[in-house]
């Protein structure tokens, strides 16, 4: 660019001359085309972001689109404040003096009887204070109708008369009613003006900073329901579980993380049933009585995108695994046999760990009973801990404690003396100390005492008299020590062939002569045949119903 004054060329982008210092006339729209030629006219870039389940979120980087707000706040900015400037200048210029007309005014010729009635565009020229009364005048001269004292208009005379008038008559040039009321059209013209462009300022930065307070309120704050999530108690496959309703808009879709499933809005809610296994299915750790949960959930728009709403929490129990004691009877009982069975009922399909050790292949598919063979020492108190672990349940545990009178002298029956058996008769093995005295105090027959002195092993057989528990009894002695006895009970129920034909039939007479006889026969274990319907269950252990025989 060539400056004006001094010939000095520039660069066009200069404001003012590099030499002179004077101001370049350069056309600020056409000086700025080249930059408006590399503006980007398209949309933010778009980013497509794929969270850790697989769901995809396709949205402009926030940082462009606060880029481009600010870019475009600070172009209002630098607008406004080349408004003011100018706005400034101009009433600078009022000030010193100005001559304002309009382009039809000026253009018009003096025969046109309305040119107020055109478009007006105003514009603005510098004259002298010399030269304001010969604009006065030359405006009078095409403009000035005439008035009467009343205010009504005269007709237009001619040019000539007009002006030689005028020249005769300063007082009628500067003080005629339209030149006056031009001046406060002016005036008014100008505070409107004024105020228009104050307000649209206003207006600008206002819009400008509440969009950019949204943007950054949007940002810093999740997306929360219109109200909260309502939480109840429900039965899902006959376990237990929670129902959770989440408000939103009927159709859209509310996506939970922890569950990996979308939900449809209906009727104003969500619903989502969770059954409470689910938080806890695969926790090794020990669960406690309660546990709190939380559910993250997202609103889903149809473009992918999640927003976050207000995550809801509750609380959940666990119960414990089931599990029932069947033998002994109760938690701590005294032995006097090395082997002593424990059993119990659980769910099927539980593990059991009995002492540490995996026990659950020893418990029914079907039924969940399990027995356990305990080798109890002779030191007193020999504890059994049980920890019990079912499906959808927290661990449960309880201990079995076997006393067993501690020995001086050791005796013991054979791991894997038999507990229950169909035979009235079967073989035991002991062992004792070398050279001490055994004695069998139950029924037994063919004692064998061949080893008894150099390794103290002996056996012989037991004699089952009666249907039932029936003791084997076992005493062992040396000079010097406390004697020691072994005790172990064998249930024998022998087979229904053996025991039918000497059963007692249970009529009348044999009813009164059982009733006086009571102790005698159930020591003996008299069986007898009794027809009749079972009324009730009195206990389990041992069995015992009440029978209707009608007799």
């Amino acid at each position: 660019m060539k400056c004006p004054a001094c010939g000095q060329w520039n660069r066009a982008s200069m404001p003012h001359c590099l030499k002179c210092g004077v101001p370049l006339n350069i056309d600020t729209a056409s000086r700025l085309v080249w930059k408006d030629s590399l503006k980007d006219e398209g949309g933010a870039a778009a980013y497509i972001r794929i969270d850790e389940y697989g769901q995809a979120n396709s949205a402009p980087d926030a940082r462009d689109v606060l880029a481009g707000e600010m870019q475009d706040l600070k172009k209002r900015k630098k607008e406004g404040e080349e408004k003011q400037r100018l706005l400034r200048k101009s009433m600078q210029d009022l000030e010193s003096g100005l001559s304002i007309q309009s382009q039809e005014e000026a253009e018009a010729p003096p025969h046109m009887d309305h040119p107020a009635e055109q478009t007006t565009t105003l514009r603005m020229k510098r004259i002298s204070p010399e030269g304001l009364a010969a604009e006065r005048e030359a405006e009078i001269r095409h403009r000035v109708r005439y008035m009467d004292d009343t205010g009504s208009l005269i007709e237009p005379r001619s040019y000539d008369t007009v002006y030689s008038d005028a020249v005769a008559d300063r007082h009628f040039a500067y003080s005629s009613s339209l030149p006056h009321r031009m001046s406060s059209r002016l005036g008014r013209r100008k505070k409107i003006s004024r105020v228009l462009l104050i307000l649209v300022l206003a207006a600008a930065l206002g819009t400008g900073g509440y969009f950019t307070f949204r943007y950054f309120s949007d940002r810093r704050a999740p997306l929360s329901a219109e109200s909260s999530a309502i939480v109840t108690g429900s039965m899902l496959d006959d376990l237990a579980a929670h129902t959770i309703r989440i408000p939103g808009k009927d159709g859209s879709q509310i996506y939970v993380r922890e569950l990996h499933a979308s939900y449809v809005v209906e009727n104003g809610y969500a619903t989502i049933q969770v059954a409470d296994h689910t938080w806890y299915d695969n926790y090794d750790g020990v669960l406690e009585p309660t546990m709190s949960v939380t559910l993250n959930p997202f609103l889903k728009t149809a473009s992918g995108k999640q927003t976050p709403l207000e995550p809801v929490t509750y609380q959940i129990e666990i119960p414990l695994s089931p599990i029932t004691l069947d033998s002994p009877d109760a938690l701590r009982t005294e032995v006097a046999t090395t082997m002593a069975t424990i059993s119990i009922t659980v769910r099927p399909g539980s593990r059991v760990l009995i002492n540490g050790e995996d026990c659950s292949d020893m418990v029914s598919s079907v039924t969940g009973e399990m027995s356990y063979n305990a080798t109890v020492q002779p030191n007193g108190d020999n504890v059994f801990t049980i920890v019990v672990r079912s499906q959808y349940c927290r661990d449960n545990s309880l201990d079995v404690t076997l006393y067993r009178a501690p020995q001086e002298i050791p005796l013991d029956l054979a791991v894997g003396t038999y507990g229950t058996t169909y035979d009235d008769v079967i073989k035991v093995s002991a062992s004792t100390l070398p050279g001490a005295y055994v004695e069998v105090t139950s029924p037994y027959s063919d004692l064998d005492i061949t080893n008894l002195n150099t390794t103290g092993k002996f056996s012989f057989n037991a004699i089952f008299t009666k249907i039932g528990n029936n003791t084997i009894s076992i005493s062992s002695s040396f000079p010097g020590k406390k004697t020691s006895i072994v005790e172990h009970t064998v249930y024998y129920v022998p087979p229904a062939y053996k025991y039918t034909p000497s059963a007692w039939p249970l009529h009348a007479e044999g009813y009164s002569e059982l009733l006086s006889n009571m102790n005698y026969r159930a020591s003996y274990g008299q069986v007898y045949v009794i027809t009749g319907v079972v009324q009730y269950s009195v206990s389990d252990k041992p069995q015992m119903v009440v029978i209707n025989s009608s007799e």
